[in-house]
């Protein structure tokens, strides 16, 4: 094989490389989480890294509102059955761009604020602090259970044009893991990351 062509090859791969961690930077991904107790109810903590991908943000700008939704389940297995869901809850946050002002909006549970600059708005809408997810009476202490939570971008809220545009982009379809992890309502219950 010629020197050329060895040449070749390896700025094909570097740029496959370079490309692929590129499309990997792009999506929602947990920085950290914590589980509280507080009197009668658990409360979630947790930070999320959020990236758009340039057709997200450019949507954003042209007045798309985006709905981001976290979600959170307990569930307890059981020998005879399926699993049990405890808790189902889920919450949603809404983030739209004010042309007129230049600043990002953000919406959630009745309380809203502004950032100037995408990264700030994607930080707080990643950032949720406080989220009563379980109540002392949805839950029995002698038993073990397991709990998880993500974050996705909720495509049914967008406007009809777009959904569709979603369903053929994989571009429009950021969502994080599930981040799994055993709860006991009377031991320890640190989120491991």
């Amino acid at each position: 094989m010629s020197p050329r062509i060895k040449q070749f090859f390896c700025a094909c791969l570097l740029l496959l490389g370079v490309l692929s961690g590129a499309a990997n930077a792009e999506g929602i991904k947990i920085r950290s989480a914590e589980l509280e107790r507080v009197d009668n109810d658990w409360l979630l903590n947790a930070s999320f890294q959020i990236e758009l991908t340039p057709g997200l943000e450019d949507a954003v700008q042209k007045g798309v509102v985006l709905y981001f939704q976290t979600e959170f389940e307990l569930t307890r297995a059981r020998w005879y059955w399926f699993e049990e869901k405890t808790v189902l809850t889920q919450r949603q946050t809404r983030l739209s761009y004010q042309p007129l002002t230049q600043q990002y909006r953000i919406s959630s549970e009745g309380f809203s604020f502004s950032e100037k600059t995408i990264a700030e708005a994607l930080q707080a809408v990643g950032s949720i602090g406080g989220w009563r997810v379980i109540d002392n009476i949805q839950i029995d202490p002698g038993k073990s259970y397991a709990a998880a939570f993500r974050m996705t971008l909720d495509l049914s809220k967008l406007p009809k044009p777009f959904q569709v545009n979603a369903l053929n982009n994989k571009d429009w379809n950021i969502t994080s893991d599930w981040v799994r992890f055993p709860f006991l309502p009377n031991g320890p219950n640190l989120i491991k990351r």
